[in-house]
């Protein structure tokens, strides 16, 4: 039962990233215009530096795809890790209201993390 709830989370949170990487592309969500001012000069300063959101977007999605992928979800954790880190700090410095999701999020991302720990072993293994 508990790799079925793993297996389904996993899927779930991985949608979650392609989903974000891709309205980074194609625009089709909405923005939501209660968005604290902040975040909105925090977004148009990314927007500034042309290659960071496409970036960001080609890192989501990959790891997403990765994540979907049981034989790469270990790989696919990583390369999201630094995106998820900086959810969280965005969260909670500048956008406290989204800060219980980015949390969430995180506790997600480490359970994959940890499900996964055995096949880490190797990158930190000294001989």
């Amino acid at each position: 039962m508990k790799l079925k709830v793993y297996h389904i989370v996993s899927i779930l949170f991985a949608l979650l990233f392609i989903n974000a990487g891709l309205n980074k592309f194609f625009n089709y969500l909405p923005v939501p215009p209660d968005m604290p001012e902040a975040l909105v000069n925090d977004n148009k300063a990314f927007m500034e530096i042309v290659w960071l959101m496409p970036l960001v977007a080609v890192v989501e999605v990959v790891g997403g795809i990765l994540i979907i992928m049981p034989k790469y979800r270990a790989i696919g954790a990583l390369v999201v890790l630094p995106i998820m880190i900086g959810i969280v700090l965005l969260h909670a410095t500048v956008a406290v209201s989204g800060l219980p999701l980015a949390i969430g999020l995180l506790l997600v991302l480490s359970w994959m993390i940890w499900e996964n720990r055995q096949k880490y072993i190797n990158l930190i293994k000294h001989d």
